[in-house]
């Protein structure tokens, strides 16, 4: 059956809607394609080199990203750090009213903001309307505690705080994240991420500005940025979300500094399962693990199988991984009439046709070292459109036994591929589910929860789940890493406002050079 765009959901009729919400922000086109404004001393100007941006879902251009150079970046950084002195002198109760009333705006803008995430980091509807949700709740509960919150005297930070942020939450980690930093009397300064999120970062800002806030929105490349954004004297504060290498370059600008810092870096999250037996409870929960294709950093891409439940465990697994729906997600059967549900998939595209290829070159590099392969999903069947480019489209593989020299032995695919390693001892499973050095997440499958609970103790992973996974968390929850995973403060609930303001008794529950000290959690 031949599939068409659902109504009203078409690239040119989500932009025209975008640019509708916040005409301020968008230039003229240029040869059909156009430029978004760059977020700068307090208002959008045209200023930056124009780089086409594509959509994974059918890598047709979307729009223009105008990338500043630093000169450029380092004007708007002072002027932030000019906005901040004001801002942070503004009583509490002014904040609130101000964040509130970009809320109240960004909450009448819901549906298209999630739609945008459709087209630019190809969410499915569902996954892409919980981004916002998280993100537009979760703020509105910071309201209500942010006076608690800062009771003890806290205040804000000396400069403002630099987002430097990856692209696969841009409103439930980074615009969140912003808010709450703004509630605690900090401006902000967000880095657009170069892959996707541009077009509702900048819907979802211009909201913001308009409602008072200052907050500052620059696109450009990590090179040319990330020495203004990190290390020039007025940032108060460096919020960084993304892998292991740009955070190590973060972390390594920040070493000659007492700069406060937060830097959320992969880990390889892994699923242990020893003398277990309810499976279809686990089975609910692998299912659920595939959601956006497995592209966020507590995905679980490792499971660590005692040698003895191998048969069982893969009884229950390889069902859940043939019945993950993935394709393009807004593509809709003839019957499809405005009003209904769009499509209901697990994921769409990876990020991009080049992070597509770099995954398929790690499957078959594992598989050459001599992994087996006990699935490898096709594209053929998906629910595509005819003629659509399918590139950055991966379907779900399962590999048992990576060799220790493959990528995918240690590191987080970011991605719908899977990883399976057996083992006879307890010894051998906690130092498989440890081989990444440090994680965000990881969880034991285990009959016996005080068994659990004892091996949980050696695993060098932030939140551990005993017959449930782990997630970041919403409001009061805290969130951080153990190991090469998280550097600085952690965040989360009281923990991120306590993050962005200064004072108060105690020190800071993170990783430091000096010191790691870990919360409940």
């Amino acid at each position: 059956m031949a599939l068409r765009l659902a109504e009203g959901t078409a690239w040119s009729d989500t932009l025209a809607r975008a640019v509708a919400a916040a005409p301020e922000a968008f230039g003229s086109p240029v040869d059909g394609v156009t430029t978004l404004h760059n977020l700068v001393r307090g208002d959008w100007h045209a200023v930056g080199s124009p780089s086409p941006v594509r959509t994974p879902v059918d890598n047709t251009v979307l729009v223009s990203l105008a990338r500043l150079d630093a000169e450029s970046a380092r004007a708007a950084v002072a002027y932030a750090a000019a906005a901040h002195r004001v801002w942070a002198d503004t009583p509490l109760a002014d904040r609130k009213a101000r964040v509130t009333d970009a809320l109240d705006a960004l909450t009448a803008h819901r549906d298209l903001l999630a739609l945008l995430l459709v087209w630019e980091i190809g969410k499915p509807w569902r996954l892409a309307c919980a981004d916002v949700d998280r993100a537009l709740d979760g703020v509105r509960w910071y309201v209500d505690e942010i006076d608690r919150m800062l009771a003890d005297g806290r205040e804000p930070l000396p400069g403002p705080v630099s987002n430097i942020a990856s692209w696969n939450y841009p409103m439930s980690v980074l615009v969140h994240a912003e808010l709450v930093q703004l509630l605690a009397g900090n401006a902000v300064i967000a880095k657009t991420p170069s892959q996707g999120g541009a077009v509702c970062l900048t819907v979802a800002h211009a909201l913001m500005r308009r409602a008072g806030l200052p907050a500052t929105l620059v696109s450009g490349g990590g090179e040319e940025l990330s020495e203004v954004l990190v290390r020039a004297p007025e940032i108060g504060a460096v919020a960084f979300v993304g892998g292991r290498s740009n955070g190590g370059k973060v972390a390594a600008a920040l070493l000659d500094s007492d700069k406060r810092h937060f830097i959320e870096q992969e880990g390889l999250n892994a699923w242990g399962i020893w003398h277990f037996s309810q499976w279809d409870l686990l089975a609910g929960h692998l299912k659920k693990g595939f959601e956006y294709g497995k592209q966020r950093c507590t995905a679980y891409p490792r499971f660590v199988v005692q040698r003895d439940l191998v048969d069982e465990f893969l009884d229950m697994y390889l069902p859940v991984v043939r019945s993950v729906r993935f394709g393009h997600p807004l593509a809709v059967g003839d019957g499809w009439t405005a009003g209904n549900p769009l499509p209901e998939l697990d994921f769409g595209p990876l990020i991009s046709g080049a992070k597509a290829d770099e995954l398929r070159r790690k499957v078959d590099e594992a598989v050459r070292g001599g992994a087996v392969p006990l699935h490898r999903g096709k594209l053929h069947g998906a629910p595509f459109l005819d003629g659509q480019d399918t590139s950055a489209y991966v379907a779900p593989s399962v590999l048992l036994a990576p060799p220790g020299r493959s990528r995918l032995m240690h590191a987080e695919p970011f991605g719908p591929v899977d990883t399976i390693v057996v083992v006879d001892t307890t010894d051998e499973l906690l130092a498989a589910m440890n081989a990444s050095n440090g994680a965000l997440v990881a969880s034991l499958a285990c009959d016996d929860e005080e068994l659990a609970g004892k091996l949980a103790v050696d695993l060098q992973a932030f939140k551990v789940g005993i017959n449930k996974p782990r997630s970041r968390g919403d409001r009061d929850e805290p969130f951080g890493g153990r190991g090469a995973s998280w550097k600085g403060a952690f965040v989360g609930g009281d923990l991120l406002v306590q993050a962005v303001t200064q004072g108060g008794d105690g020190r800071l529950y993170g990783n430091f050079p000096d010191y790691s000290s870990y919360p409940a959690t």
